[in-house]
């Protein structure tokens, strides 16, 4: 991003990116339990940013360690019951209640669900300094969050850590596991980029106007009822 602000904490409509995607956990399930982990030097700076946008959804904090694996095998380190844990990448705002909905349904029947799309352009192999045509439909990009039942996942994390673990499903797979993938949203991207944030800021704007309109003329009906 280029900034001086970690962009899980960079103003999407006028909040921190990290505040909508906990919030959309939340929105799909008041009772869910969530951790946030983060580096030990942004707590501070984290609350203060929840104590200035009043933000007060409960959540409680982990340290994130050196790679994306340790950060998660650090968070794991506070689910003390046996469930169901999704992980969320903190900067894909945008992801939908119904793809939240869908992973913790689909992994408590099949032990873990890690949403995917379709690919949209060409793509091309490069080896060994060729590029080569492959066929696209036969691959697909990942998203999160990716939902595991709580001890599969556990007992996956014990593994050595291995610089082809880029995402949670890489690790259960290396356990043994078979991943069962489910139906992503496209608009859950990873903000990444400064452009990223701009298209995300402009679809939480347009969302927000949507539903605003719809109540509006939800109000509008009951009165010509009444």
């Amino acid at each position: 991003m280029n900034t001086p602000v970690p962009k899980q904490f960079m103003l999407l409509d006028g909040k921190p990116v990290l505040m909508h995607s906990i919030g959309k956990f939340a929105e799909t399930d008041p009772e869910i339990e969530i951790i946030v982990v983060l580096r030990e030097d942004q707590a501070d700076f984290w609350k203060e940013l929840c104590s200035q946008h009043a933000f007060v959804l409960p959540h409680q904090l982990a340290v994130s360690g050196e790679t994306r694996f340790h950060s998660v095998k650090n968070g794991l380190l506070a689910v003390k019951e046996e469930g169901l844990v999704a992980i969320h990448d903190a900067v894909r705002p945008l992801v939908s209640c119904k793809t939240i909905q869908t992973a913790y349904k689909a992994a408590e029947m099949y032990g873990n669900a890690v949403p995917a799309v379709p690919l949209q352009d060409s793509i091309r192999q490069i080896d060994s300094g060729l590029s080569i045509a492959v066929d696209r439909t036969k691959y697909c990009a990942i998203q999160t969050p990716q939902c595991f039942q709580s001890q599969l996942l556990q007992n996956a994390y014990q593994q050595e850590y291995k610089y082809t673990f880029t995402d949670d499903a890489s690790v259960v797979e290396a356990f043994g596991a078979k991943i069962h993938l489910i139906d992503g949203n496209v608009d859950n991207f990873k903000i990444t980029n400064p452009k990223d944030l701009i298209i995300a800021d402009a679809l939480v704007k347009d969302k927000r106007i949507r539903q605003s309109t719809n109540k509006s003329n939800q109000t509008d009906d009951l009165s010509l009822l009444s």
